[in-house]
């Protein structure tokens, strides 16, 4: 998902069920931040709400509100399990 805002490019990556969840790809506006970009993503995709996720800006996992840079990369990342 590509998401443009006057000029701004940030590429949204969802991962495991959060990709089948999301699917298509959208062109956004104005959005400055992390918190900002959650809230669209639950009203766009209203399963998203439902699912627990961390989110990665720029390959760093944050764990509060964060400026959206241009050309930046925001993971959404379910949670692991493994063995």
């Amino acid at each position: 998902m590509l998401i443009m805002e006057n000029g701004k490019r940030i590429q949204v990556l969802f991962f495991g069920k959060l990709s089948e969840i999301a699917g298509a790809a959208t062109t956004l506006s104005n959005l400055h931040n992390t918190d900002e970009l959650i809230q669209h993503l639950h009203t766009q995709f209203p399963a998203l709400a439902n699912e627990k996720f961390a989110v990665a800006v720029n390959k760093q996992t944050i764990h509060t509100n964060t400026e959206l840079p241009d050309n930046c990369t925001v993971a959404l990342l379910p949670p692991f399990s493994g063995g």
